[in-house]
């Protein structure tokens, strides 16, 4: 009865080895995107940072075991470009009042490392995804000095002055959902929608963060290649 038992076993065993392996899968993927952050604010200090949307390139490492268990990993670069104003008011005694301005842009680039869970399932061509995990943020500016311009409107000249920036890391969460759509054998297009949580960076000696975390949204497309 017992030895009976495996045998019947055995077939149905081996046809959870091939399912599974059939469902197994490893890509390859490029890709472009396009980089919206929204702008951070302290009302302690005054302190505005304001991030540059831009466009960037990405390329992915995936292997998806089963519906439930996948990893991406991803590396990504995006200019990065932060710029920090701040307004301060300007006490000249009592004929007069105001307030002054201080604007600094520092141009930057990010570096992107991340790795991600993904779950997903396959509907004839396509492979719908969603993705979460986290990674490691190097904001680098291009520049060792960055243009100070400080405004008051009591007297309406500005001054000028370098400033020295600094490179910045922080850590990352990464979120996202999309969809692959295989044309060819082994090849098709990723649509996906990638989102970043994080510490703004601190690309600026002169000025301090917002001291908030900064949220930005990335659509992106691109090919990827089925081993």
């Amino acid at each position: 009865m017992l030895r009976g038992g495996w045998k019947a076993a055995l077939p149905l065993a081996g046809l959870l080895v091939l399912a599974n392996s059939a469902l197994a899968q490893t890509t390859v993927a490029a890709g472009v995107f396009g980089a919206f952050s929204q702008s951070t604010s302290s009302s302690s200090d005054g302190i505005t940072q304001t991030p540059a949307n831009a466009a960037g390139v990405i390329v992915e490492l995936r292997h998806l075991y089963n519906p439930l268990l996948g990893f991406d990993a991803a590396y990504s670069w995006n200019r990065a470009n932060q710029t920090f104003t701040q307004t301060t008011p300007t006490v000249c005694g009592l004929q007069c009042s105001g307030s002054t301005s201080s604007t600094e842009p520092v141009p930057a680039n990010a570096n992107e490392i991340s790795i991600a869970w993904v779950g997903s399932f396959r509907l004839a061509g396509f492979t719908p995804f969603v993705l979460a995990g986290g990674g490691v943020l190097f904001n680098t500016p291009t520049t060792n000095v960055a243009t100070d311009t400080i405004c008051s409107n009591v007297a309406p000249l500005c001054a000028v002055s370098s400033k020295p920036t600094n490179s910045s890391t922080t850590g990352v969460f990464v979120y996202g959902a999309g969809v692959d759509w295989e044309i060819l054998p082994h090849l098709g297009l990723r649509v996906q929608y990638r989102g970043n949580v994080n510490r703004a960076p601190e690309v600026a000696q002169s000025f301090t963060t917002a001291h908030a975390f900064l949220q930005t949204t990335a659509p992106m497309v691109g090919a990827f290649f089925r081993f």
